[in-house]
């Protein structure tokens, strides 16, 4: 059963959405502040985290940004009245896995639940197969059609990243912090170029394609 931390300070859909995420099968906590938040997520574990933006105390940016520099893999879910393009580019900076505006469809936002945990769960595997191509991360290796391709460790890690996130828009920002860590020398340039020989390596797979999200970054989109 996946444990969801809900953070709305709207107590009426708080509780709306508990409630419905409980029916659903999922093991829900709830925070009505940032703060409040980040202590429940410091005395136990959680699969997913759904916030707003807007709220007293800490505001979901701070509190994803926190929860970041601990946790890089937990999935969080922005859920806000806040449409413009700058809110959501620093979401994603941050590191958010999707960003959904109010009011939403409740079985849009169950759905969205859905998939982001089976892409977690499937980034804990250790191996990765679509169409003609897997790749083995204890192995370190990866095929097409059987045929062994040659990829540095970084292009690997890059990779197994993208295809365990179908979908998920990638900053070139977060790609830089992620695998190039405290790497001065490494630009959104140098990202540009992985990506070019990501696809150049990776052309004959039938399975999947890397996409440039313009202003962004990129995504791996499943064929």
């Amino acid at each position: 059963m996946a444990r969801i931390l809900v953070v709305e300070d709207d107590l009426d859909l708080n509780r709306i959405l508990c409630r419905t995420l409980t029916n659903r099968g999922y093991d829900v906590t709830s925070a009505d502040n940032g703060i409040s938040a980040l202590s429940k997520t410091e005395e136990q574990t959680f699969d997913m985290i759904i916030t707003d933006i807007m709220m007293p105390k800490m505001d979901g940016f701070e509190l994803a940004d926190s929860i970041r520099l601990t946790n890089k893999e937990i999935p969080i879910i922005f859920m806000t009245a806040r449409d413009d393009k700058p809110s959501k580019m620093l979401g994603y900076s941050i590191g958010i896995d999707d960003y959904i505006v109010k009011p939403f469809d409740m079985d849009i936002l169950l759905m969205k639940i859905g998939a982001i945990l089976r892409r977690a769960r499937i980034e804990a595997q250790n191996e990765l197969s679509v169409g003609n191509f897997r790749m083995n991360r204890e192995e370190r290796s990866a095929y097409i059609d059987e045929e062994e391709i040659n990829l540095t460790v970084r292009e690997f890690d890059i990779l197994f990243k993208l295809l365990s996130y179908p979908k998920k828009t990638f900053t070139r920002s977060a790609l830089m912090e992620e695998f190039w860590d405290f790497d001065s020398s490494a630009t959104s340039r140098t990202v540009d170029v992985y990506m070019v020989k990501l696809r150049e390596k990776t052309a004959a797979a039938d399975g999947f394609e890397i996409q440039t999200v313009h202003g962004l970054g990129y995504k791996l989109v499943l064929k």
